[in-house]
């Protein structure tokens, strides 16, 4: 199921208007990136020309979090992000809501596109986002 379609089934989370609840690890998990970072990864793999699934920015943490293929938890022990899968949750709004306090979807395909894990790997290995890296460490 995409991250679409399960955004239009997910429960409303009552004391917050537009925002969902998701499961995560039924179909795709997440990957959770510092979002200066993220957006630097997200602008290259646009630039390359990479299939990018489902990516949410979260404004008040900023991080962003890319919708990634099931089964790669063991490939992003050496990068500073975080890989959720299995037993987690995602509060997400749902894809008609986007503002500046907030964030909101940066990418939302109507299809059930992922984020290919080792592209995304790739980009935060590339050499300009690696400078980014060493100055978050």
């Amino acid at each position: 199921m995409s991250i679409r379609e399960a955004l239009r089934s997910a429960p409303v989370i009552a004391d917050a208007p537009g925002l969902r609840l998701l499961q995560v690890g039924d179909g795709w998990d997440l990957v959770r990136i510092h979002s200066d970072l993220g957006f630097l990864a997200l602008a290259h793999l646009r630039a390359i020309g990479t299939a990018i699934g489902p990516v949410l920015y979260d404004g008040p943490y900023q991080r962003l979090y890319y919708a990634i293929e099931t089964g790669t938890s063991g490939s992003w022990a050496d990068l500073p992000v975080r890989h959720l899968s299995t037993d987690s949750w995602l509060v997400a709004p749902g894809a008609e809501r986007l503002d500046d306090w907030f964030g909101g979807w940066c990418e939302l395909p109507d299809d059930d596109t992922l984020t290919d894990a080792p592209a995304l790997r790739a980009a935060l290995q590339h050499p300009y986002v690696a400078t980014v890296l060493e100055a978050v460490r």
